[in-house]
């Protein structure tokens, strides 16, 4: 028997990450019904009520109508006062989100998830609200009506006549923990209306006479058992994959948007199919030479269909062809769609994307690629104001045209007796490309049309009359209109490629240059300025950073590029809201739509590291879906530069940190071991000398008080060592530079070193025209005490060691301290120099590693070199050079 087939390994990661991030996610329950009056306040009520005796349970917003029934279920709870808001004069009554965030209830109770909000309020819709609370872990139980789910847009109109103004993403109702369908049948919720129990007796004639028809509350009601019925079959498709089911293969759905009336339609049929099939789904914008055609208001409306695309959960793109049909086939093969969504031409007069030959190459041209057609009206381009300066823009290009017309006609004129007319064709030829590539394709037809009524009226004889004696100038005509409108067309199509092309390449030249600059700096006061600098010349407009403040946790601190630049406590609370949720606020967004800037947070694959606000106004080009997906690239870079300046910062502290705690652990180790020894040795020697029973002569004593002092030396260089490194890594040393002169720093450095150099032959070998050295002589002195005790230690007793200086080539003294030793492994000569470094040999030479630390730690700071190599045939020679000292005077 075939074992059960396991999920894939990345179903089984990206299921356990979503499960991760539902853990801290509240439970959201809506309460579903198909008209008003069925009774979903009471059921969520009462759902409510079961839950009180073991969670805190509020009523953040609960809307009774004025029914004692209901009002007697919100007895017992926690009411959330409501927030006043002033609409029109008139007082509202919204959900106080701050208030209950600050409550943080087990369980809150919101009513009406599709309600609009007043235009005080921090979200537009109270389903954002909702989002928030589940954000904040906080669980949620709410009523809808299925006429309110986005999707079915469409089918609630063509069903009730009714165009819905308010509702909900499908993504938030499939995020939904449960659904819970609030039934009733027609005939009960006709009887209850008659009753007065859903509205006054004014209204309830009314909606039975508009919405409340029992064919309409059937299909209403069958829409909401299927929403319900799809939402448990995909539950039960679930359970058998996670059981070891086989998953349906995978599917990917492409709908075609162009600024038609259907664009909002497709894209709900477009997402419905997605859900039905359990596919993922991505909206296409095809752009062509017709969009530099389209009006505002089919810009705009584009623009919406889209994000109304993007908020579905579609994945937006934008690509650029001059054939329709054969651009949507490429693409779609490219991607592996196996779904097309377009739109019938016959429900669309303005639109400008599909014609019926378009539909049919596509069908044709798709091959094995389901091609799914949708017809059908939907809400109409709202007008907005006027485009008075688009039609002046326009009769400007006709007005230069017909001028071009008029002096190619002039010129052809004054030349009819020198040329023949058909070559004076050519001049009206040259119009038509001007204007096609000044003014565009409608000009530049008007320009063709104009220059064969002016041809023939003006050059062709009878002059000054449209009659033709000769018959060849109908060709003639006929083909100069042909070729005109060709040249029309095809100058147009050029003029709109590169200007896609020149934003384009505006788009990749301005990402680049930031990728650029931002590589190329360093530190964070750098990459902030390089941020602020290259966001003004890319959005025409100023923008802040906010990032936070080190000095304060969990504080937003502005950083700007003009000093000008006024901040309130509005744009800190929008920027603050949006770092903490990663989501972006502000202008053009769902969340406090009418602040003055569009805060974009700064996310990384850590966390969110900042907040970019781009301060908006008139003067600023309008933030459209292109700029603000360019808005998003530009703050993933520098996201990725300011992320990047924190972790140097944080690898800097610690390093700072690792050489503290090194430091501290040698120390440690230094006093446990190495200052150990010599106070044991002197310990024992003067316990030995106060012991009265033992009987030493002078010799016995006088070796034990030598021992004594010898290890004291030893313990008293030790510790100066260690004091040293500590200051070097405090920074707390510091220079008195004066003229110093070797001999005495050498000699000062030989009386330091005492007994232990006793045993060796030290000689100073020093020119007698050495100049001064700027040194401190006492710093100075101590690392020529370091310097010959390690070639003191790593020597054999009675060798020689030489000490010499020369004045080298950069005009610095060059001082070199050699030794006839065991000398130093080649791996090992750049590493001597670090702290608590020891050459690992068989030999036992005690030490604590930090005496060329010092050394070296001491000549840099003298502004010198440091440096070992091995002598021949054997032994160190160590050098080092300290700058000569110039007198000021």
């Amino acid at each position: 028997m075939n074992p059960t087939p396991l999920p894939a390994s990345d179903e089984v990661l990206a299921r356990f990450k979503e499960e991760a991030r539902n853990e801290k996610r509240g439970k959201l329950k809506i309460f579903l019904g198909y008209a008003a009056g069925v009774g979903k306040t009471y059921a969520m009520l009462e759902a409510a009520q079961q839950r009180r005796g073991n969670t805190d349970v509020v009523a953040a917003l609960v809307e009774t109508h004025g029914r004692r029934e209901t009002e007697a279920l919100v007895k017992g709870l926690d009411v959330i006062p409501c927030r006043q808001s002033d609409y029109r004069g008139i007082k509202v009554c919204e959900m106080d989100l701050d208030a209950v965030l600050a409550r943080r209830p087990g369980l809150a109770l919101v009513d009406e998830l599709a309600h609009t909000n007043a235009p005080d309020a921090r979200h537009p819709k109270r389903y954002q609200d909702v989002e928030e609370l589940l954000e904040a872990g906080i669980d949620v139980y709410t009523t809808l009506n299925v006429q309110h789910v986005e999707s079915l847009r469409n089918d609630i109109a063509q069903i009730t006549g009714v165009w819905m103004r308010e509702t909900v993403p499908d993504a938030l109702i499939d995020q939904a923990n449960e659904i819970e369908l609030v039934d009733l049948p027609p005939d009960e919720l006709l009887q209850r209306l008659q009753e007065g129990k859903v509205y006054l007796p004014e209204q309830a004639a009314l909606a039975t006479e508009r919405f409340f028809r029992k064919g309409n509350l059937l299909a209403l009601r069958e829409l909401a058992l299927r929403v319900v019925a799809d939402r448990v079959d995909k539950q039960a498709q679930a359970f058998k994959t996670d059981r070891g089911g086989q998953k349906p293969a995978g599917e990917l759905v492409m709908v075609c948007l162009s600024p038609g009336f259907a664009s909002d339609r497709l894209v709900r049929g477009a997402r419905r199919l997605a859900v039905q099939l359990d596919a993922d789904w991505i909206a296409v914008n095809v752009e062509t030479s017709d969009n530099q055609r389209l009006s505002t208001a089919q810009q705009e409306q584009l623009d919406r269909a889209l994000r109304l695309a993007e908020r579905l959960g579609a994945r937006i793109e934008t690509i650029q062809g001059a054939m329709v049909a054969e651009t949507v086939v490429a693409y779609a093969r490219q991607q592996n769609v196996t779904k097309i969504v377009i739109g019938s031409p016959q429900a669309r007069r303005g639109a400008r994307l599909f014609s019926q030959s378009t539909v049919n190459q596509i069908v044709r041209q798709a091959g094995d690629i389901g091609v799914y057609v949708i017809g059908g009206a939907a809400e109409p381009i709202p007008q907005k104001g006027t485009t008075l300066g688009y039609t002046v823009e326009g009769l400007r290009g006709y007005g230069y045209g017909a001028l071009l017309v008029g002096g190619a006609t002039l010129i052809g004129f004054l030349l009819r007796t020198v040329f023949d007319p058909a070559n004076i064709v050519m001049l009206y030829l040259l119009g038509v490309v001007i204007t096609a590539t000044r003014w565009g394709l409608g000009p530049s037809i008007m320009v063709s049309v104009l220059g064969v009524l002016a041809f023939d009226f003006f050059l062709v004889p009878p002059y000054l009359t449209f009659r033709i004696q000769d018959t060849q100038y109908f060709f003639t005509f006929l083909s100069l209109l042909g070729v005109g409108i060709l040249l029309s067309y095809i100058t147009a199509r050029i003029r709109w490629q590169t200007e896609a092309a020149k934003r384009r390449e505006h788009e990749v030249s301005t990402l680049y240059n930031l990728a650029k600059g931002l590589a190329t700096v360093a530190g964070r006061a750098n990459i902030i300025s390089t941020v602020l600098e290259s966001g003004k010349r890319t959005f025409g407009t100023d923008g802040v950073l906010f990032l936070p403040d080190p000095e304060k946790s969990g504080v937003l601190k502005p950083h700007y590029g003009t000093a000008s630049i006024a901040i309130g406590e509005n744009e800190v609370a929008a920027a603050t809201w949006s770092f903490e949720h990663g989501k972006m606020a502000g202008q053009g967004t769902d969340t406090l739509p009418n602040a003055r800037a569009r805060f974009q947070p700064l996310i990384t694959s850590r966390a969110a590291v900042g907040v970019f606000a781009l301060m908006l106004n008139d003067q600023a080009p309008p933030l459209n879906l292109e700029r603000s997906r360019l808005l998003e690239a530009f703050a993933d870079l520098a996201a990725v530069a300011i992320e990047r300046a924190q972790l140097a910062e944080e690898a800097s502290h610690a390093e700072v940190l690792r050489n503290s705690e090194k430091l501290q652990s040698a120390l440690l180790n230094s006093i446990s071991h190495d200052v150990r020894t010599p106070l044991v040795s002197i310990i024992g020697a003067l316990g030995s000398l106060e012991e009265k029973g033992m009987a030493l002569d002078e010799a016995s004593r006088a070796s034990l008080l030598q021992l004594a002092l010898e290890e004291a030396d030893r313990l008293n260089h030790l510790i100066t060592n260690l004091l040293d490194v500590s200051r070097l890594e405090a920074g707390a040393i510091k220079l008195s530079r004066e003229p110093s002169d070797l001999q005495e720093i050498i000699g000062v450095a030989l009386e330091r070193l005492g007994n232990r150099g006793s045993r060796h032959q030290i000689i100073v070998r020093l020119p007698k025209d050495l100049p001064f050295v700027s040194a401190d002589s006492s710093l100075m002195a101590q690392v020529f005490v370091n310097v010959l005790d390690n070639a003191v230690k790593y020597s054999p007793e009675g060798s020689q060691i030489d000490i010499s200086a020369r004045v080298g080539n950069r005009g610095e003294v060059e001082v070199q301290v050699a030794d006839t030793g065991i000398g130093i492994p080649p791996d090992d000569l750049e590493m001597v120099f670090d702290k608590f470094y020891r050459v690992q040999r068989p030999e036992n030479v005690a030490g604590s590693g930090l005496g060329l630390a010092i050394a070296k730690g001491l000549v840099e700071a003298h502004g010198g070199r440091i440096s070992a190599r091995n002598r021949s045939p054997q032994g160190t020679i160590l050098q080092f050079t300290l700058p000569v000292w110039v007198d000021q005077k």
